[in-house]
């Protein structure tokens, strides 16, 4: 079974002032793929303790990680460097799929920042702090997901067929 990790980042949200509805989606859409969520989190928009909780997940050999929140143009959403920090290498096909399909719902996705990596044997993908747009990226990118922790742990070899 696939392990994964939830953070949300969220200033109000870890001050108990709003309620998560991004990080139980991922939860729920994950559950659908045999994906167990063992470790969640919700965390304030600050770079350094997003990088710290990234690294604390991958740490755990997580299988993946998805930060929720903090992709957009405001002055305190830095998911994106924060992962950048502690990433060791990019995967741009990731947030290149889930903003083209985004594309087709609304012009406004071309604005979302999200990136996706690799720290060690562990995928990282920063998704909106949206409940809708979670679904929307999540169906784009579930049905290849299990395939890429296959290759990254070296379970499968092949990636041309299918």
């Amino acid at each position: 079974m696939l392990k994964a990790g939830i953070i949300t980042v969220s200033d109000k949200g870890s001050l108990g002032l709003r309620t998560d509805t991004s990080g139980p989606k991922i939860k729920e859409l994950l559950w659908k793929i045999g994906c167990e969520v063992v470790d969640y989190v919700i965390i304030p928009d600050e770079r350094e303790i997003i990088s710290q909780e990234i690294i604390r997940m991958c740490e755990k050999d997580l299988h993946m990680v998805f930060t929720t929140g903090g992709t957009g143009f405001s002055k305190r959403d830095v998911t994106p460097e924060a992962t950048t920090d502690v990433v060791e290498r990019l995967i741009p096909g990731i947030p290149e799929a889930m903003r083209m399909k985004s594309l087709q719902i609304t012009p406004k996705a071309m604005l979302s920042r999200g990136i996706a990596g690799i720290r060690g044997n562990t995928i990282i993908i920063n998704l909106p702090g949206s409940e809708k747009a979670v679904k929307e990226h999540l169906e784009v990118i579930l049905p290849v997901l299990k395939h890429g922790v296959e290759i990254l742990r070296g379970e499968s070899f092949e990636c041309g067929n299918g």
